[in-house]
């Protein structure tokens, strides 16, 4: 694939994503009824085996060794680190890393308590969270499926930095701010619509930088970093819910003559301040990524590996001539 692609394919891959999420929850409800949870279960079992067996028999090419994946080469300690060390040589990459890290724990903070912010405030309506979370899967559709046609921003550094950014905004804050069933919606479908083109982005920049024949190894210690925080800020979210914002942002709280005319007060302010915290702190961990230089220059430094001579044929002779010194 020429790698100017890389954008549109992962738009695509994200589209198939964000539309199984829409349907299967949809067809799941439909079924329910007439083949009870059993039958759901056995069409789960089926098409996870089918997707299995695809993978069994379609053919995957070998990418070609590159230099750095012979030089990585040893025992199983030495490969599992290699993925660090490539990372961490390379601040550019590392940088883009510590963005997605502070981020993801930032942003899981205030996604954690959504839901039962949303029902907190009305009063425990599920219709109201099933469109709001409706109008987020619509916006994820139609985020993949515009990126597919358009390709991504050329800058792809930027169309993650602006892109968190805006999605923490506009997926954190406003929601956060909101109190009706329409602006919930509206920030959660645009806040959804956006983060296609950051994921998109990140994934075209490494899969340009990174040889193929190195992306495994290397890629999973970037997944390891970049989400190594969200689940201790998923778990602090509900105990700080329950102890200290809600309580500050009842009437009378230690929070609310302040900030109530911002989040409102009672059930569900306080899960609502911290939306706005969230997206706040991860919109701004996203922007404080352009003060950084080696991230904002990282498509310019780092070379693309395909602009890398690939390594010699086994057995070929790698000597060159060295000049004398005196």
């Amino acid at each position: 694939m020429n790698k100017s692609q890389y954008a549109r394919a992962s738009g695509m891959m994200s589209l198939a994503g964000s539309i199984s999420g829409v349907v299967a929850p949809i067809g799941a409800g439909v079924l329910l009824g007439p083949i009870g949870i059993g039958g759901i279960m056995a069409i789960d079992l089926a098409t996870m085996l089918t997707a299995i067996l695809i993978l069994v028999f379609a053919p995957i090419p070998q990418p070609p060794p590159s230099p750095e994946g012979i030089a990585g080469r040893g025992n199983l300690f030495r490969e599992a680190g290699f993925g660090f060390r490539y990372i961490f040589a390379r601040p550019g990459l590392l940088g883009l890393l510590v963005v997605f890290l502070f981020f993801n724990v930032n942003t899981n903070f205030g996604f954690t308590v959504l839901s039962p912010m949303v029902l907190a405030r009305t009063g425990n309506n599920e219709i109201v969270l099933g469109g709001v979370r409706s109008a987020a899967a619509i916006g994820s559709v139609l985020g993949g499926l515009l990126l597919s046609l358009w390709g991504g921003p050329k800058r792809r550094v930027y169309g993650v930095i602006f892109g968190c950014a805006l999605g923490g905004l506009l997926g954190q804050v406003l929601l956060g701010l909101g109190r009706s069933l329409q602006v919930w919606a509206v920030t959660g479908f645009l806040g959804a619509m956006v983060f296609p083109t950051v994921n998109a982005s990140s994934q075209a920049i490494w899969q340009s930088k990174v040889p193929p024949d190195l992306q495994g190894r290397v890629f999973s210690v970037r997944l390891m970093i970049a989400q190594i925080g969200a689940p201790l800020s998923m778990l602090l979210a509900g105990p700080l819910a329950d102890h200290v914002f809600e309580p500050a942002m009842r009437d009378g709280g230690a929070l609310a003559s302040a900030l109530g005319p911002v989040v409102g007060t009672g059930p569900g302010a306080g899960m609502a301040l911290m939306l706005v915290l969230g997206g706040l702190l991860g919109a701004g961990a996203a922007l404080a990524g352009l003060l950084y230089r080696p991230l904002r220059t990282v498509e310019a430094t780092i070379p693309d590996h395909d602009t890398v001579p690939a390594a010699p044929p086994a057995g070929a002779s790698t000597a060159v001539a060295r000049p004398r010194t005196a």
